[in-house]
């Protein structure tokens, strides 16, 4: 897939083209299903797949940064469309100039104009410019105008409820990241750098962990957690802690893996939380020795989890291996 920001980077690989737009925050199964039918209308007419997002998410210019945490970062949502086919992807600076486009400004400059859209695709509750006026009958009336289709796709339901970012948002706000599966098609998962930490995990606790530098926005409730850790594309077995450590008095919220079975030095070093389930809530203990005994008790039940299989990951990447320690 190729990665533009401006329509200018795509004059030679787009002639004529089928166009799905939307922020894609989680690329869920609703904004998925969307994707593969952009793809697949492309390839029936000999039109370029292309999917068009922005950057920022048009909340955070509009509500001045007052926008809940977002599911995924930019690096990873573009990463994530790219495995559902589209042969290029418009990654859009959103600014208040273009906030301020009407639909029909802003469709004949970037998608007819800029990409020859022949064809559109837009999900059961997509709207564009100004004002978001332009709905699924607006852009019907421009596509008459200006030559091209438009096709709506119905709501994609899991569970007898409409998938949704803001769905999936709570669910993983409230701990409950074994539902956010079906939902996402995937397991919830965060990235960071390994940094030095506390060096309480091993030196104290007999159980070391892998402090990450936290960059996404997203996190599930405070607690324990079953967990599949990427590192160096292969899986490993883990518990994480995610909290503040209470028993030790910390403030700032942590995201701690203890990977099971591994002895490798990862510090400086990216890896990947895959949430599965949640084990318990984070709790003040009364000592190290209260502490410990229910750590080895998460290991054992995380163990035992993460062998069901049901549990078993759905790995992203052609080249990912896996550990099972």
């Amino acid at each position: 897939m190729i990665v533009a920001r401006t329509i200018a980077e795509l004059q030679d690989v787009v002639g004529a083209s089928c166009v799905t737009i939307g922020n894609f925050d989680g690329v869920h199964k609703g904004h998925q299903k969307l994707i593969e039918l952009a793809c697949s209308r492309a390839k029936s007419q000999d039109l370029t797949s292309v999917v068009v997002t922005f950057e920022p998410h048009p909340l955070r210019v509009l509500r001045n940064d007052k926008t809940p945490p977002f599911i995924t970062l930019t690096d990873q949502k573009i990463d994530l469309i790219s495995q559902y086919g589209p042969q290029a992807c418009l990654l859009l600076n959103f600014t208040m100039d273009m906030a301020r486009l009407s639909p029909e400004e802003f469709v004949k400059k970037y998608l007819v104009d800029g990409l020859g859209m022949k064809e559109m695709i837009i999900g059961y509750d997509y709207h564009l410019g100004k004002a978001r006026v332009g709905d699924f009958e607006t852009l019907t009336q421009l596509g008459e105008k200006h030559g091209f289709s438009v096709d709506r796709l119905d709501p994609v339901s899991i569970d007898n409820a409409i998938v949704s970012s803001t769905r999936i948002r709570d669910l993983v706000q409230a701990g409950k990241v074994w539902a956010v599966r079906s939902l996402l098609g995937r397991f919830y998962q965060v990235k960071g750098e390994v940094v030095h930490g506390m060096n309480r995990g091993g030196k104290l606790l007999g159980f070391p962990t892998a402090n990450l530098k936290l960059v996404d926005e997203l996190f599930p409730k405070p607690g324990v957690y079953a967990v599949w850790v990427e590192v160096d594309n292969v899986i490993h077995k883990g518990v994480a802690n995610i909290g503040k450590n209470p028993t030790f008095g910390n403030d700032a919220l942590s995201v701690e893996p203890h990977i099971l079975d591994f002895t490798g030095d990862i510090y400086g070093e990216d890896i990947q939380v895959h949430f599965v389930q949640r084990i318990r809530d984070e709790k003040k203990f009364n000592g190290l020795d209260e502490l410990k005994d229910r750590i080895a008790k998460d290991i054992e039940l995380g163990r035992q989890l993460l062998s069901q299989p049901e549990a078993s990951i759905k790995l992203t990447h052609p080249d990912v291996g896996r550990s099972d320690g």
